[in-house]
């Protein structure tokens, strides 16, 4: 008889990235690999070199919001909305009903786009290719009213400080409307086709578990965090502009898995479609656009405040220091991408090589945020 010979494994290091065409953006993971399970890995950040909020201390306040525009991409609304509200808390500004309404309705329907964007390529990195169709075709429901009321498709610079730009289509109801009648039938559609499906639950059940302690130690926000089973949304707890009156719910999930990230995001866009509605009904026709009284290049009194709103991604607050002049002394983001990401380590550990880009795609990043 032959004596079996002992078999020596060692960790293999595999690079994924900066520029792989699974990761999502220009984003590096070293992975250490005992055979095809993860043992350990380091996610490498900072190949994009934004540097906005340094420019930002060489900006008018009124510029600013063009360089928002550009850090969640996906969610720009939503990123304009959190610049304009923390300068008007420093200037101790009322902004109008009418453009609060406004803003909300279009921040909601920037949260289902970038849901959308979500769903189609949490089916393509599934390896489905039909998810994504219908994935963008809701989302270019959206991006054509955008565009129709900012003039813009992504880079809207359409908020204010102290208000929006200018009118919206007089249509803009009725669009809206018409818009949501629409995405009604597309969001039961697109999760009818991948929510339960076979594969993509075996690809995604219990693959890269949080729990909700660990994912709070860790700063976790937004869905990746109510899908660890803690109903934690800035829009109830610190309710801001006029959240407090809407009624919806907060999705949450069970397990903190892939899945449950995936399908927060898809209850969470019916949840919008709700605020929008209300929102259309509360809305006055008419009324200024602009609070009274600020100029066209605002000068906060010297001071420093934080504000947090409910970006797509989770917690996105802007801390401005304000030295009395045109421009902001120093501005400080707190980034949801960036801080969602010291979850991956934990995440990534004891899973297969082939579940690192789902489990990165589950947390929904955005580069422009993470390297800002």
């Amino acid at each position: 008889m032959t004596q079996a010979r002992q078999l020596q494994s060692l960790d293999m290091m595999v690079n994924m990235g900066p520029q792989h065409p699974s990761t999502h953006g220009v984003f590096r993971m070293v992975l250490w690999l005992d055979g095809e399970e993860v043992v350990d890995v380091e996610p490498h950040i900072g190949y994009l070199h934004r540097g906005s909020e340094k420019l930002a201390e060489d900006e008018l306040y009124p510029q600013i919001i063009t360089l928002f525009d550009r850090m969640d991409y996906v969610g720009n609304f939503n990123s304009e909305l959190a610049f304009c509200m923390a300068v008007e808390k420093l200037m101790s500004v009322e902004v109008p009903e009418r453009p609060q309404y406004l803003r909300i309705i279009l921040c909601e329907l920037n949260r289902i786009s970038s849901h959308m964007l979500f769903y189609g390529t949490m089916g393509l990195d599934a390896g489905a290719m039909t998810p994504v169709m219908f994935g963008f075709r809701e989302r270019e429901r959206i991006q054509r009213l955008f565009e129709a009321t900012s003039g813009a498709r992504m880079m809207h610079n359409y908020f204010r400080i102290g208000g929006i730009k200018e009118e919206p289509p007089p249509d803009f109801k009725q669009r809206v409307a018409g818009v949501l009648g629409e995405l009604d039938a597309g969001i039961d559609q697109c999760d009818k086709l991948l929510t339960y499906n076979e594969v993509y639950l075996m690809r995604t059940k219990d693959v890269g578990r949080i729990s909700g302690k660990e994912a709070l130690e860790l700063g976790l926000t937004g869905p990746s965090l109510r899908a660890s089973g803690v109903p934690y949304d800035v829009r109830v707890y610190e309710p801001y502009s006029l959240y407090n009156r809407f009624q919806f719910d907060i999705p949450v999930g069970n397990n903190g898995d892939v899945w449950d990230r995936y399908a927060v995001r898809v209850a969470e866009m019916r949840e919008s479609v709700k605020i929008i509605r209300q929102a259309l009904e509360q809305m006055p026709d008419g009324g200024p656009l602009v609070a009274q009284g600020v100029r066209r290049i605002p000068r906060p009194p010297k001071g420093e405040t934080y504000l947090a709103t409910e970006s797509p991604r989770g917690e996105l607050g802007v801390f401005i220091v304000s030295d009395g002049g045109d421009k902001p002394y120093r501005l400080k983001v707190r980034p949801p991408s960036f801080v969602n990401l010291q979850s991956l380590r934990p995440m990534l550990r004891n899973s297969y090589v082939a579940d690192a880009v789902m489990i990165l795609g589950s947390l929904d990043i955005i580069l422009g945020e993470v390297d800002r």
